[in-house]
């Protein structure tokens, strides 16, 4: 099974693809080449600098940014470099030697925020933490994740919720943020500046597949581009108006089915969502209203699920 896979990201640059890769390929670094002699320290840019076209080669986080010379358009060559990125990776290519320096270091920063739901705290660091969400109910599920296997170590933490930049704690109700935040704060701000891997995604799917009630379908192996038209549809209205509110406050939202014959749309909640005394019903309510005014006469209810 290829670990990577790769997915093309144009940018408002039109010289200038993003190729965003599943998991990370440098961490909290920056690389930035201008020729094939600047890439010694990577295998993987000098094998991109044997492409004619390419001008510059620029590596961080999860993605792979070219800037092209003017002799050919990208319509006309992203598919072959995407194959090349993807197939290099998989073929076990180094993305950067590990003597190398890096020519951008941003310390870590991290601070606290309240949510809606008064048992959840919302931790955001200056830095992409991981490429995608990650819940974690207990310190058995927690494995494929060193960070929140630690920060089960509180007697205090009921579950852990990751996403792109930010930890979502939930607590039993023994404490009050205000007696235990700091120390939560402070024990991210460290695993991160230790540069160790918040997630590791290749076990976190293996984990997926041993428990297949574990998620959504989305998240099962249901490609977006094998469901039915009706739940592409929903997928599509989730991620674009709903997700980003939910996760301002913390939390996030799945989709997890629909049913023609009974028109129902099921949803799981997560992070500060999951639980939250008003969530459930708020959130219900705005999105049956959004997804029958959006898609008409395929939507009778929504089921909200706490993840």
């Amino acid at each position: 099974m290829n670990l990577y896979q790769i997915n093309i990201r144009p940018t408002n640059q039109n010289g200038i693809v993003k190729f965003e890769a599943n998991d990370f390929l440098v961490n909290r670094e920056s690389f930035e080449f201008k020729n094939i002699e600047e890439a010694k320290d990577s295998p993987l840019a000098q094998k991109l600098f044997h492409l004619p076209f390419v001008k510059t080669v620029y590596i961080t986080q999860n993605f792979i940014a070219i800037e092209k010379y003017n002799i050919v358009e990208w319509e006309e060559v992203q598919e072959e470099v995407k194959s090349q990125i993807e197939n290099d990776l998989n073929n076990g290519v180094v993305v950067i030697k590990k003597e190398a320096s890096p020519q951008k270091k941003i310390p870590v920063t991290v601070y606290a925020e309240s949510t809606p739901n008064p048992g959840v705290q919302k931790f955001v660091a200056n830095k992409k933490l991981v490429v995608n969400s990650a819940e974690f109910k207990n310190i058995e599920e927690a494995k494929a994740s060193p960070l929140a296997q630690q920060l089960f170590q509180f007697p205090f933490v009921k579950e852990v919720f990751i996403d792109s930049n930010y930890v979502s704690v939930h607590k039993y109700d023994v404490v009050e943020w205000e007696e235990v935040g700091m120390e939560v704060r402070e024990l991210i701000k460290k695993f991160l500046e230790n540069n160790e891997k918040v997630v590791n995604t290749e076990l976190l799917q293996e984990n997926k597949t041993e428990d297949p009630l574990g998620e959504a379908p989305v998240q099962q192996g249901v490609k977006f581009e094998e469901m039915d038209d009706i739940s592409q549809r929903i997928v599509s209205i989730l991620d674009e108006y709903v997700k980003p509110a939910v996760a301002s406050d913390g939390g996030n939202i799945v989709f997890d089915s629909y049913d023609e014959n009974t028109q129902e749309v099921k949803v799981i909640l997560q992070g500060a969502c999951s639980g939250c005394p008003s969530s459930t019903m708020t959130l219900k309510n705005g999105i049956e209203t959004m997804l029958k005014d959006m898609i008409k006469g395929k939507v009778s209810h929504v089921v909200a699920i706490n993840g």
